[in-house]
């Protein structure tokens, strides 16, 4: 099957998933996710792995319009009552949900190296998920604002997390000494290169969009600006999502117009759409019942992690009740940065004997199914926070009035 025919089964099939997900009253992106389960190697074997790998240049593209847009809505009159809470909530349900898995799996394995990588792993949070349910609902709130902002700085914090416990269960399975370079510069490194990076060409997306009168023209700008940093992003090992949101919080508060933000909402549906159905085709349903008590602990304790850590933050920095009672329910989407570190854990650790061999492969697998579950679990449990909330269609209803 050519690109294109196998481009329009997915898009027909991703829809036809999404009306049925409304009709159920689901998120659509649950749909989207279960025909792609539905269309991989689980069961009709349409769209295969080696397919799969080979859309990877329309998924980073729909994760690099993900950043962009969370950045949009990072402007600073949305975020000047909700900043010290974000960055402290960010933290907090990072580093709550890395401790108690690293305990639990501690305790079930008693193999600190392999408990080190899945604490690292559960911090992570996928914003793709998330925000699409945030976009569908047309949410707009305290509770959204920090949602967008905590999805999409918790890449950073679990990309530092990882650094250290990586270098840390390598030095403990080679018994060799830890470099500072690989726990601590290599993280910062990214981190501090995608700011710059996101800032600089968010500085002159901005400058272009002010000469720039026709629409058609902005667009083209404006895509050619997420190009640019997403190229950068991947050849210099950047976070990609990270990279984008700090293009697109620059903008935002730059330019302070949100055109741009508006042409790209109109040309994304459809590669978030094949996005989400490559993310279900990429799930062995199989590896469900292989989890044992080691998937069964990961998925307990970073869900409490994850809610524990945001309510603490919450709590601590004084956000409002809505954020503290509703955040943990719109965390616990994990994709493709988690995904992405256990494949970088089973090419790091996958060559250092046969401790390294079993971390590697548990990481792999566990992850693996432990994704497809919270990608189907978290999208519903976001709707339940903004509904309770009181944010659904709020954005909506502000424009209207």
């Amino acid at each position: 099957m050519n690109f294109f025919l196998l481009a329009s089964v997915a898009v027909l099939a991703g829809l036809a998933g999404a009306i049925s997900s409304k009709r159920l009253k689901i998120p659509q992106v649950v749909g989207y996710i279960a025909i792609g389960v539905i269309l991989g190697s689980s069961f009709l074997d349409i769209v295969t792995l080696r397919l799969v790998d080979q859309f990877q240049p329309l998924s980073s593209l729909a994760l690099a319009f993900i950043g962009f847009t969370i950045g949009g809505e990072l402007a600073y009159e949305n975020l000047r009552e909700l900043g010290q809470s974000i960055v402290i909530i960010a933290f907090l349900n990072a580093a709550t949900a890395f401790l108690l898995v690293f305990a639990a799996v501690y305790f079930v394995s008693g193999n600190i190296p392999l408990a080190l990588i899945f604490g690292a792993l559960a911090s992570a949070t996928a914003p793709a998920a998330t925000v699409d349910v945030l976009w569908e609902y047309k949410a707009k709130g305290p509770l959204t604002t920090t949602l967008f902002a905590v999805v999409g700085i918790d890449d950073g914090i679990a990309l530092i997390i990882y650094g250290f416990a990586s270098a840390i269960a390598r030095s403990l399975i080679t018994s060799t000494k830890m470099s500072v370079q690989s726990m601590v510069l290599t993280p910062t490194i990214a981190i501090l290169g995608a700011i710059a990076v996101g800032v600089t060409v968010g500085f002159m997306l901005s400058f272009a969009l002010k000469r720039l009168s026709r629409e058609a023209d902005k667009l083209l700008a404006t895509i050619g600006a997420i190009l640019l940093v997403s190229g950068l992003a991947i050849q210099f090992e950047l976070s990609l999502i990270l990279t984008n949101m700090v293009l697109g919080v620059t903008l935002i508060n730059v330019a302070k117009r949100r055109e741009a933000f508006s042409a790209i909402s109109r040309i994304s549906p459809p590669f978030y759409l094949l996005f989400f159905i490559l993310v279900g085709a990429r799930f062995q349903v199989g590896m469900i019942g292989q989890l044992g008590l080691l998937g069964l602990a990961y998925i307990i304790f970073r869900t409490i992690g994850k809610s524990a850590g945001a309510w603490l933050g919450a709590k601590i920095s004084g956000a409002p009740k809505v954020v503290r009672k509703y955040l943990g329910l719109g965390l616990l989407s994990q994709a493709g940065v988690a995904i992405g570190l256990s494949v970088e854990t089973a090419q790091t650790f996958g060559d250092l004997g046969l401790s390294g061999a079993n971390l590697a492969l548990l990481a792999v697998n566990v992850i693996a199914g432990t994704t497809f579950l919270f990608q189907i679990l978290g999208p519903p449990l976001t709707k339940v926070a903004i509904t309770k909330a009181g944010e659904v269609g709020a954005s909506k209803r502000s424009m209207s009035s």
